[in-house]
């Protein structure tokens, strides 16, 4: 899905792979030194090395994506993926089923159909970044 927007876009899009925390520091020195404008940092990446990718972006001046948002409360940039709070409801509901004998494997799986949009404006100032009132308006919070 993110390669078809960013085609449909006409913007070239980056997959880098790291494992390890200096594969991370490489592969963020090596972006910078390709000018790249942007980053979208997937979960599994961002969990263990958020402490490094979010230096690198204060230190580069560089706006990164998210997918919760736990990073952009703690300084990131914008964020958009699943609310948790109501994932986590969610869940409650099965328990309960469950706690009152359904069997697990007779309850369907489901995905996410609750997404937020948080975008941390004291950041986008640090990174020169004006973002415009339609995204903002569209945002489920806006920090200040």
């Amino acid at each position: 899905m993110l390669r078809g927007a960013a085609r449909r876009l006409g913007i070239t899009l980056r997959s880098l792979e790291a494992r390890n925390a200096n594969e991370v520091g490489r592969a963020l020195a090596g972006l910078n030194k390709e000018g790249v404008g942007a980053l979208h940092v997937p979960p599994s990446v961002a969990t263990p090395y958020r402490k490094q990718i979010m230096d690198f972006a204060a230190r580069n001046r560089s706006p990164v994506m998210y997918d919760t948002r736990d990073y952009v409360e703690a300084g990131g940039f914008m964020s958009y993926g699943p609310n948790f709070a109501d994932q986590f409801r969610r869940a409650a509901t099965y328990v309960d089923k469950i706690l009152k004998g359904a069997k697990p494997t007779d309850l369907p799986v489901e995905q996410p159909t609750r997404f937020e949009l948080v975008i941390n404006l004291k950041t986008a100032k640090a990174l020169g970044l004006t973002v415009p009132p339609s995204i903002l308006i569209r945002a489920d919070q806006v920090i200040q």
